[in-house]
């Protein structure tokens, strides 16, 4: 098979007076491969280049990479000619004589060993893909290199609070070693000479911060782990690529150098190439070279034609220069063609520049807000500790005067202060919360693959838990997409239908009654008006067995498949090789049609084959083809009611109209002269100026199903508080009935649907009213939608929106939550979308709902518990080491370090990994403003927090008391009992975290989430080792089993705790906050974060590390820190740092 030839327009606007653009030098990057010098030869702006300067320099640059026009094979040992660097050359200079130089189109091909008209051979065994590979690579970029768990491991290592626990520790160990070595035994009361052990301390706490790190460092690993594997999967698309004359679709990975690569609009190009053949294709290279300009290509033989007339288009400006060279990263805006990949994978600019801005992934707004919750939280942490270590510390120094310990026994005293201190720093410092949002969404993004959601936007999962409205297209989203013919008319006078049930027979009207009823000539013109005016094709023969008989638009498919099975279509490719198009129109979405022009039989003329909307199609009608005469007549006012008639009642039948028609031009020459829209532009005819005075052909009425389950996910939706908008491009009558079929729709209740030229023409003010009320817009334009999406945001709604075509790339950028369809969804509507549906379901919209509420509430379970260990770890330590005599902690540092171990890793492991509960539909969605802590939280923070710290200190002031302590091995019992307790306190609580409303079923969904049950006997069967082995290392002494029963036995009141507290209004809870005392202690974490910034503020610049950053990534969202700063500059310095930015001076990164 070859691929149509395709007359395409070579002319271009008369180039105009430079205009000083920064982008307009031939040069459009400096390629890494050639000596730069040669490039600096070509003139800039100032200095435009001749052709003469433009051949000169491509012979400069071919010979620096070892090129002869007599022997260009650089490389003996591989069959091809041509090397990566040469090809490169081609885009990377966009040099046109290069071409030329290079022998040319029939030679570069030649010499890739591919055609234009059959590509590469899609039997590997046939092909040289291996040497292929060897020579020019894959179309895979090396994958940035993750960090080792051993790195990650040396970077846990740094964190500050740790280095300073590691030094006491140290400390610690060398006074335990000097004690138990260098100095006398001692003996007790009895004369019996005590074990040694004071070194266990040290080497204890220095063991528990190797875990800490180690399972830290783990954590990390399997994160990153995660994230590639999700990259990977995002990365990867399918393209159309024509191998052994046969057009398929190939994974993007799997493109090799000499492939055949097929454009479309929409299309995101994979790699860099030459243009063989195309039809108005038009090119958005922004991304790769910064040209804001819509960049017009043409043919790879047409550039030949201009370099033989030696056209002065050639060293045009860049705007109007003739340009045959297809940049990867581009996006193809409109038009179609395809192209002979040159470069791939790192060989390519797309490839390079992505290989240079390999950069860390950026925090998501909730990451950062718990950051800052986690730096607060640390500084209330730090200022216990220091006011804990001032005060032992005093009395330290105070009863030095009369102590009779040794010199190494004061040290080491003065050391335990130290570990205290820092200890109560290390449980305080809550470094689980932005540990916790990371296993969240690793996990959440993970599963949601699973649910067929692909986040490609990190942010996106968590805010989509507040989406407020859900602005959805129909085909595909809320229906199947698997579309049908149903019925038909042709002319007025035919109407025919297509019963779904294969056992029903109509009597007159049924197709295969009514075709054997018209002419050849008649179904000719169907069937060419079907089959030509496509760009779907035909499936691959080793499709799956119940696959599509067709690849491309559904509506195409099914009048291809209208075609297969009652007009007699058998080989759709040798249809159209038999018949080529002499130009073709791609769907526009603006003007919801398409068209192509073929010649006419016996070669009389031209004819225009038109499609599309019916309203649109018919509106441009002044005559009908009558098919039970075949003759034409003139298109009158009840022609018009009845066609009218006819759409009204498709569409209340839920039905998408399609009409044809078509109009003939005389002449040998396409196109005519009447169709010249100007002298400079005589090789492209007009949309406008053909699509007019056309004849009526027939109609089509096809039938797209509901997804079955869409009402219930729509239904869910509105019990969750999202509000549901229909917008497509479909008629009114249609949407609105779909519409109401699923529950979107409801005109009794003040329900409004509304066409999309209306709502063009309506002011701000009209749409702000309107909005509440706005269920449905039809026929609407992808500039409605992104409109529509802007007055929504500036109402406060947190907006998602899908979207499929190129056109809607503004809205799915624009809205808060962006969702591209994955089946039917152009690459540039994908790239501008922050989630990806796979299978373009409307349910699997509203299982990001869920997931996204999921993601939220995790975090705040885990911020729930987190806050009532941390208020009750640090009071508790602090308050036991005040009133203690040697001013000794409750809780020693190893045992904190334990606690601090649960409360961080292991908790949030647990409480993170909650599956989607369908309960959490069942409230409104949280506002952009509410806070991440409510009062409900607020509540049982403090709550729980008092019960605590209540027990433990009844134990820890009474216990002696109860258990009729004598000696220092009951008091040391009692001690370890008190720690037994809390550690079950903190266990029992974690399940009472696990609700954040003031619901009382705890273990709802507890057997669903495996991770909490493993997490809880890990938990819990580590503890009761603690207590029976622990010794020394954890000041742990053997319990006795009323002691066991005392500590498991209170720890269990954290769970009537937990439903008391719950039963207490949170009105009454607010009521009796203390406002006061919470203001006083915000007053105090200010000045004391002041303090301590003026403090270190030297340190932090003594050894802080100079950046030199020299890659620049810029968000497109707003309000970055850096659009903050620019702002509050006057305009001139804006103006001049934005230069500064865009010239590439710039160090800034913007995050």
């Amino acid at each position: 098979m070859s691929v149509p030839r395709i007359t395409i327009d070579t002319t271009f606007d008369t180039p105009q007076e430079d205009s000083g653009s920064p982008h307009s030098s031939p040069i459009l990057t400096p390629i890494q491969h050639g000596p730069l010098d040669t490039l600096n030869k070509i003139p800039n702006d100032h200095g435009t280049p001749t052709n003469e300067s433009l051949a000169a320099t491509a012979q400069e640059l071919l010979e620096s990479t070892g090129f002869s026009n007599h022997n260009n094979n650089t490389n003996n040992s591989s069959p091809f000619s041509l090397s990566p660097e040469q090809l490169s050359l081609l885009t990377d200079t966009k040099n046109p004589y290069l071409v030329s130089q290079l022998g040319g189109s029939t030679k570069i091909l030649s010499q890739l060993q591919t055609s234009s008209g059959d590509g590469l051979s899609a039997d590997h065994s046939q092909d040289l893909s291996h040497d292929r590979i060897a020579a020019y690579g894959r179309n895979v970029l090396p994958e940035k290199k993750t960090k080792s768990i051993f790195e990650l491991m040396w970077i846990g290592m740094h964190d500050q609070v740790i280095i300073l626990l590691s030094i006491a520790a140290a400390v610690s160990l060398a006074l335990g070693i000097y004690q138990t070595f260098g100095q006398p035994p001692e003996h007790d009361s009895e004369g019996n000479e005590l074990p040694k052990v004071d070194w266990i301390e040290g080497v204890a706490i220095i063991v528990a911060i190797i875990i800490v790190i180690v399972v830290g460092a783990a954590n990390d690993w399997q994160k990153e782990r995660q994230f590639v594997k999700l990259n990977r999967k995002k990365e990867d698309r399918q393209v159309r690529a024509v191998r052994s004359g046969k057009v398929m679709e190939i994974s993007v990975y799997d493109i090799l150098v000499g492939d055949i690569i097929m454009l479309e609009p929409g299309d995101m190009i994979p790699t860099d190439g030459l243009l063989l053949d195309g039809h108005n294709l038009c090119c958005d290279e922004s991304s790769a070279t910064g040209e804001s300009a819509t960049i017009k290509k043409i043919s790879l033989e047409s550039l030949e034609n201009l370099i033989e007339a030696n056209s002065p288009l050639l060293a045009a400006n860049h705007g109007h220069k003739a340009d045959a060279f297809i940049i990867s990263g581009s996006k193809v805006l409109e038009g179609i063609g395809h192209f002979v990949v040159t470069a791939v994978g790192p060989h390519s600019m797309h490839g390079r520049t992505m290989m240079s801005l390999q950069t860390e992934a950026e925090e998501t707004p909730l990451q950062v807000k718990l950051n800052g919750i986690a730096n607060g939280i640390a500084k209330f942490g730090s200022l216990a500790a220091l006011v804990l270590f001032i005060v032992l510390v005093i009395r330290f120094l105070a009863r030095l005067p009369g102590s009779i310990d040794t010199p190494s026994q004061k040290g080491q005293n003065f050391v335990k202060i130290l570990i205290t201190a820092i200890t109560i720093i290390v449980v305080a410092v809550p470094e689980g919360l932005p540990l916790a949002v990371t296993l969240a969404l690793a996990f959440a993004t993970t599963r949601m693959v699973k649910d067929n959601n692909l986040v490609r936007v990190l942010k996106a999962c968590e805010t989509m838990g507040g989406a407020t409205t859900v602005c959805s297209d129909k085909t595909g989203t809320l229906t199947q997409n698997k579309m049908t013919v149903v019925v038909g008319s042709l002319g007025t006078d035919t109407e025919f239908d297509i019963p779904v049930d294969k056992d029903h027979v109509s009597s007159e009207n049924h197709i295969d009654v009514v075709l054997p009823q018209i002419s050849e000539t008649a179904k000719s013109l169907l069937f060419d008006s079907i089959t030509l005016n496509s760009t779907a094709f035909e499936a691959p023969a080793n499709a799956a067995p119940n696959s599509e008989n067709y690849v491309g638009s559904k509506t195409e498919s099914a009048m291809l498949d209208f075609a297969k099975y009652h007009l007699g279509l058998q080989d759709l490719a040798s249809v159209r090789a038999h018949q080529p198009p002499v130009e073709i129109f791609p769907f526009d979405s603006a003007k919801k049609c398409m068209m192509v022009v073929i010649r006419k039989p016996n070669d009389s003329g031209f004819r225009v084959l038109v499609k599309g909307a019916s309203e649109i199609i018919l509106a441009q009608c002044n005559s009908i083809y009558q098919f039970r005469d075949d003759s034409v007549r003139a298109f009158n006012e009840n022609d018009c009611t009845e066609l009218n008639d006819r759409i009204e009642r498709y569409g209340t039948r839920s039905l998408r109209a399609i009409t044809m028609a078509y109009r003939d031009f005389d002449g040998t020459e396409w196109p005519p002269a009447t169709l010249t829209s100007s002298a400079l532009d005589s090789g492209k005819s007009d949309f406008d100026d053909i699509l007019q005075r056309l004849t009526f052909l027939g109609m089509v009425g096809i039938m797209d199903p509901l997804r079955p389950g869409v009402k219930q996910a729509v239904a869910d939706c509105q019990i969750a508080g999202v509000v549901v908008r229909m917008v497509t491009g479909d008629n009114i009558t249609t949407a609105k009935a779909i519409a109401l079929d699923c529950g979107i729709y409801h005109p009794d209740s003040g329900g409004i649907a509304l066409e999309g030229p209306s709502f063009r023409r309506m002011s701000s003010e009209d749409i702000y009213t309107l909005l509440p009320h706005l269920e449905v817009l039809a026929r609407s334009s992808p500039e409605d939608k992104r409109r529509l999406v802007q007055h929504l945001k500036d109402l406060g709604e947190t907006v998602a929106v899908t979207g499929d075509g190129t056109n809607d790339a503004p809205a799915l950028k624009l809205a808060d939550i962006g969702f591209s369809m994955g089946i039917a969804g152009t690459e540039v509507a994908k790239e501008a979308s922050a989630i990806i549906l796979m299978d373009d379901n409307f349910g699997s919209i509203v299982k990001a709902i869920m997931w996204g509420r999921t993601v939220n509430d995790a975090v705040r379970k885990f911020l729930q518990f987190q806050l009532t260990v941390n208020v009750t770890a640090v009071l508790l330590t602090f308050v036991s080491a005040v009133v203690d005599v040697h001013g000794t902690s409750v809780l020693s540092a190893v045992q904190l370090l334990w606690v601090n171990l649960i409360m961080d890793t292991f908790a949030a492991l647990a409480l993170a990994t909650d599956p989607p509960h369908h309960n959490v539909l069942k409230r409104e969605p949280d506002s952009k403003k509410k806070p991440l802590i409510s009062a409900t939280m607020w509540k049982m923070i403090l709550g729980q927090a008092i019960v605590q710290l209540v027990v433990t200190f009844i134990l820890y002031f009474g216990g002696p008391k109860w258990f009729n302590v004598q000696s220092e091995h009951e008091r040391e019992q009692v001690y370890a009992m008190v720690f037994n307790c809390f550690v079950w306190m903190q266990f029992f609580n974690m399940f009472v975290s696990r609700r954040l409303d003031n619901g009382l079923n705890m273990f709802e969904g507890l057997l669903s989430n495996g991770f909490f049950i493993a997490i809880a006997v890990i938990i819990s069967g580590i503890q009761v080792l603690i207590m029976f082995v622990g010794g020394t290392a954890f000041s742990i002494v053997r319990q006795t089993g009323a002691q066991w029963g005392v500590a498991v036995g209170l720890g269990l009141v954290s769970l009537p705790a937990g439903i008391v507290i719950r039963l207490i209004p949170d009105a009454w809870a607010i009521k009796i906050y203390p406002q006061k005392l919470a203001d006083a202690i915000v007053w105090i974490w200010i000045k004391f974060s002041a303090g301590c910034s003026w403090l270190c503020a030297p340190f932090t610049r003594m050894f802080k590390k100079p950046q030199n950053i020299e890659t620049i990534v810029v968000d497109d969202e707003l309000n970055t820190p850096l659009e903050k700063g620019l702002l509050s500059l006057p305009e001139k310095s804006q103006n001049a740092s934005l230069n500064s930015i865009r010239s590439g001076n710039s160090s800034v990164t913007m995050v």
